[in-house]
């Protein structure tokens, strides 16, 4: 027996309601592990608070690809990608001072990005020339883990000891916020952490198959319900974590959890193709996630951009490169509905 529409419709909202909220309390948890444990700066740190910040993603594309939905898997992954970049674009409309890009004078936000874009190009080209099956995964996956490895070892190296430093302007500096961890003990913190990562995981599942459900029953199609509508859900938790950030004055980190999220982001990948079960999963997408790709290569280069130029002007308090941003996201749907 179907399910009605409209109780697909409740799950899938009940089911991103609590991965955003369950999320937003991840991140704070995570930033204290971090804290707490001292390897905030280390690899270490890198990998825990990029692993626990992408568990959304982790849940549903892990979902998708053990189901054998490669489209949804993948595409939630290259749909996020893009949204999260374009998270920053919300932000920076919804405070409206001045240009986001320009109060960012952190080379360790540039690094990141810039990798970011090269992991996007490499998956884009593993699925444009195909995929070769190698050891559980394909050797474009592969490759792909190899280059996230590399790309967190240097992030972390220069977080420790940066080359160089924007002169004249100080980084931006450290604001006094309530933390909600500080009176955790270390196994009431790791307690709560895993509690909250559950909910995720669990309700994740639910956000996978009621989406896999809604994008046959609406017609939209595995492709282009992962890449928008499972994207933004899996997205809350950034769209409220950056808000607060750059409320708050703290642009360097708004942006730099973005990207270093991104990053970890692409890496996933890798895990969807160990856990699909019918080869290599580049092989299974095609033109829409090319798109999807150059997309996010596209709206990341464009803030890549204004943090070089860094004198970006402002439209009624927004900088022209996140008007610049929406814009190519917006198009960016249009086009992919048209591939769907």
């Amino acid at each position: 027996m179907l399910c009605p529409s409209f109780f697909l419709i409740a799950v899938f909202c009940v089911a991103a309601g609590s991965v955003w909220l369950a999320g937003v309390r991840l991140s704070r948890y995570a930033d204290g592990i971090a804290r707490e444990f001292g390897v905030g700066q280390a690899v270490l740190g890198v990998v825990l608070l990029g692993g626990i910040t992408s568990l959304p993603e982790i849940a549903v594309t892990g979902t998708a690809a053990i189901g054998g939905n490669a489209a949804l898997a993948v595409n939630n992954l290259l749909g996020g990608f893009t949204m999260q970049v374009t998270v920053l674009a919300l932000a920076d409309m919804a405070i409206r001072r001045n240009a986001l890009t320009g109060t960012v004078p952190d080379p360790i936000v540039l690094l990141q990005g810039v990798l970011g874009i090269i992991l996007i190009a490499v998956t884009i080209t593993g699925i444009g020339v195909g995929d070769i099956p190698f050891a559980g995964a394909g050797l474009w996956t592969w490759g792909i883990a190899a280059l996230f490895v590399y790309a967190v070892r240097m992030v972390a190296r220069a977080q420790d000891k940066p080359g160089w430093e924007v002169i004249g302007e100080p980084l931006s500096p450290d604001i006094d916020v309530d933390d909600p961890t500080e009176n955790l003990t270390r196994p009431q913190l790791l307690g709560a952490t895993a509690a909250v990562a559950l909910v995720i995981l669990v309700m994740g599942y639910f956000l996978s198959t009621s989406g896999e459900a809604l994008a046959e029953r609406t017609g939209l199609g595995d492709s282009f319900f992962g890449a928008v509508f499972i994207a933004i859900s899996t997205s809350l938790p950034e769209i409220s974590t950056v808000l607060t950030a750059v409320k708050l004055g703290r642009h360097v980190m708004a942006v730099s959890d973005i990207f270093g999220t991104n990053l970890f982001d692409v890496g996933v990948i890798f895990l969807v193709d160990l856990l699909y079960p019918g080869g290599a999963v580049l092989n299974e997408v095609g033109m829409f996630s090319i798109v999807a790709g150059l997309t996010g290569i596209v709206v990341t280069a464009v803030y890549v951009i204004g943090l070089i130029e860094r004198r970006d002007p402002a439209l009624f308090g927004v900088g022209l490169d996140s008007y610049a941003v929406m814009t190519i996201y917006i198009g960016g749907i249009a086009l992919l509905f048209t591939l769907r």
